[in-house]
């Protein structure tokens, strides 16, 4: 921990990072040996409108002031100062996902996340044209399904960008992207590091021919890597961040990048055979490759770390939500039996009772399916749990059967990047779903067959990690890469926890992807004869996520 932690807060010898997750938006404030100084959050969730899930542009400002607030206050109990300012400033969100602005700045049509999955037509064209898998999730998808639905705003457009592309711009003034997170927007060409010159054009003919003129270059941000200047903060947007115009302006920013680059950084995990994955709302692992790989695959994304080196992305839209649901659930049943057991307490022992369930999850079969799945081939989901009359049913089996569901869609792209020859020396974990220790740690060893490792650091996540980002830019010695520094700044002691798989438990995992993949026509069955509820503005989970959905990158 920093010595005279208030001593560096007042001289600015500091980093913030703030980072918009799915559940909660977090800012972390790091003192000159990276160590987390202070923590603010504040919680918000997504809102499920005319069949699309969003967030409002006035939750990202109301809930960004909250967490800075949060922390300030955070600062003013642990150390004894006010702060001012910040020697450095980063900020990361969830990636993908389409924002859209006209040339006033005016936002054209309502937020669309990365959990939208009504862009089949446009990804599946553009794979096919481009040679290379665009997810539904991509920006570029989500541009070119608006321009084949022919939606008005498309004629109007005068800029494209991320959620964390946004925050960044209000703040600076500069339509910018980290190169991590502009490689969720559209492909990135490796020998320049900036956008396909040849897809680029690509798209415009194929926009032209649907009838919409864009020239996509000029509505996209433009490419900075890691350790790159990015804009200072703005004295309007100091006043964003704090309403009350106790931060001073001139704060210099990085490049503002995505979660799952973040989530790299959080667990050092930015050179050739390394990964990560991230577990929260969604659930996706992030390999960075040595070579390029043989052909395209529709369950993997081609994106780069901040630093610009390619990675194969594994993304599931479901991740942990389901377990929350059902926690919640346990809670509501234990209150009504007098218990006030709070719900982290809850989420322990039903986590740890799966470690005692049968190893295959007893003949059980469970979908976490809130929304579509892409690389299950699903536009919507329904959650779901079936099983035979002979199974073996109690606590341990079911809970165990509910936490290989959170992990089975990611073993599925595993295996693709399996058969490539893809091999990894290390695979970190972080988020909510590997707070209880020892049980998703080992259950996501057994998923893909490899030791997994906990970091004490990556507890913060990916606010961390953007601080880190920030702290990089403005720190680093002339010609030192990301991952040097963060090999010799920042992760010198880290302590880590690793678990190796079980021969018990991959057997288990194998068997019960087998019976999950053969039952997906039961999903699918689902999505086709149960509706979505009764006029709720979305599922129940994205209003009671707590733990395993914390987000870890925030």
């Amino acid at each position: 921990m920093t010595t005279d932690a208030g001593g560096a807060v007042t001289a600015g010898r500091t980093a913030l990072g703030i980072e918009l997750g799915s559940t909660r938006i977090k800012a972390v404030l790091v003192g000159p040996d990276h160590a987390p100084l202070a923590v603010g959050s504040s919680d918000w969730e997504n809102q499920f409108v005319d069949r699309r899930w969003t967030y409002s542009l006035e939750a990202v400002w109301a809930g960004v002031q909250q967490a800075v607030a949060a922390l300030a206050d955070d600062v003013r109990r642990r150390h004894g100062a006010e702060l001012a300012g910040v020697g450095a400033l980063g900020v990361s969100a969830m990636m993908h996902g389409y924002l859209a602005f006209g040339a006033d700045g005016e936002l054209l049509t309502p937020f669309r996340t990365w959990r939208n999955t009504d862009t089949g037509r446009a990804a599946e064209r553009l794979s096919a044209e481009f040679g290379v898998n665009i997810p539904h999730r991509w920006s570029v998808a989500h541009l070119y399904q608006a321009v084949l639905d022919g939606e008005e705003h498309v004629g109007r457009l005068d800029s494209l960008t991320t959620l964390a592309g946004y925050v960044h711009r209000q703040l600076t003034g500069e339509h910018v992207l980290g190169v991590g997170d502009a490689s969720g927007m559209f492909p990135i060409d490796a020998a320049t590091g900036g956008y396909s010159a040849p897809l680029l054009d690509r798209f415009d003919r194929l926009a032209a021919e649907a009838g919409a003129g864009l020239a996509l270059a000029r509505l996209l941000p433009r490419i900075a890597s890691a350790g790159e200047p990015a804009g200072e903060l703005t004295e309007a947007g100091a006043r964003l961040l704090d309403p009350t115009g106790r931060l001073r302006p001139g704060t210099p920013l990085c490049p503002p990048e995505g979660d799952a680059g973040t989530g790299m950084v959080a667990t050092n995990s930015v050179a050739p055979r390394t990964g990560n994955v991230s577990a929260g709302t969604s659930i996706f692992a992030m390999v960075v490759l040595e070579r390029e790989l043989g052909r395209a695959h529709r369950e993997l994304d081609l994106v780069t770390t901040p630093a610009g080196d390619p990675v194969a992305m594994v993304h599931c839209n479901n991740g942990a939500s389901e377990l929350d649901a059902w926690a919640g659930l346990f809670t509501e049943f234990a209150r009504a039996l007098g218990s006030e057991a709070d719900p982290s307490t809850v989420f322990e022992v039903l986590f740890t009772a799966a470690l005692d369930g049968a190893a295959d999850a007893g003949g059980l079969l469970a979908y976490n399916y809130l929304s579509g799945e892409p690389i299950t081939d699903l536009e919507e989901g329904r959650p779901l749990f079936v099983r035979p009359p002979d199974s073996r049913f109690d606590l341990g089996t079911f809970m165990r059967a509910q936490l290989f569901a959170s992990l089975a869609t990611l073993r599925i792209g595993m295996d693709v990047l399996h058969a490539e020859g893809v091999q990894l020396d290390r695979m970190f974990a972080h988020g909510g779903l590997f707070r209880t220790r020892g049980v998703g740690q080992r259950f996501l060893a057994a998923a893909i067959d490899t030791p997994v490792s906990v970091g004490d650091v990556a507890a913060e996540g990916g606010a961390w990690g953007i601080a880190v980002l920030a702290a990089f830019a403005t720190r680093r010695a002339p010609g030192q890469g990301l991952a040097e520094y963060l090999d010799t700044a920042v992760f010198t002691g880290t302590g880590l926890h690793t678990v190796q798989p079980d021969p018990a438990d991959v057997a288990g995992f194998d068997a019960f992807v087998q019976r999950y993949v053969a039952g997906l026509p039961v999903e699918r069955a689902a999505v086709a004869h149960v509706g979505t509820g009764h006029g709720r503005a979305g599922p129940r989970a994205t209003e009671t996520e707590t733990t395993p959905t914390e987000e870890q990158p925030a």
